[in-house]
């Protein structure tokens, strides 16, 4: 079975109780909320790669504040020809606030809405699991980069 590794950076982006998201296609198409940020290009380093991403989904300048840890994945999708693919996620999850830029929407990009959704109505929504364990990085700060066993 061919294997991929796909490494990310995402940044968790919170101001007066609202939480930075953009929202996505899941796999099935459906909309659904994600944290901003992406896959790293060859060579770029993942502390400049929430930066960037950060500006291209929702318009914003950010100054990245802490490093709050690694959600690592594993699952075998769908690979071409029908052939299955061993895929591993590494991504890792940042702190940051704003600094600059206007909030807007990401154009010909793999987003299409950016918003401040409240912090309490965050389970409430349609969202990537990553949101959950970004948030718990967020409020545990564990000393390892891993968030405990259990519920956010």
């Amino acid at each position: 079975m061919r294997r991929t590794l796909r490494v990310a950076a995402y940044a968790v982006v919170v101001r007066d109780g609202h939480l930075l998201l953009a929202r996505s296609r899941d796999d099935d198409g459906a909309p659904e909320w994600v944290l901003p940020g992406g896959g790293m290009e060859h060579g770029e380093d993942p502390y400049d790669t929430v930066r960037r991403e950060l500006e291209e989904e929702t318009g914003h300048l950010v100054e990245v504040t802490g490093f709050l840890g690694i959600d690592s994945s594993r699952r075998t999708l769908p690979g071409r020809f029908r052939r299955p693919v061993d895929h591993h996620g590494l991504r890792l999850v940042y702190e940051a606030r704003i600094v600059g830029g206007e909030l807007r929407n990401e154009v010909d990009g793999s987003t299409e809405l950016a918003a401040w959704q409240r912090l309490d109505a965050v389970p409430g929504l349609a969202r990537a699991g990553l949101i959950d364990t970004a948030l718990r990085l967020w409020r545990e700060r564990p000393a390892s980069g891993h968030p405990r066993a259990g519920r956010a």
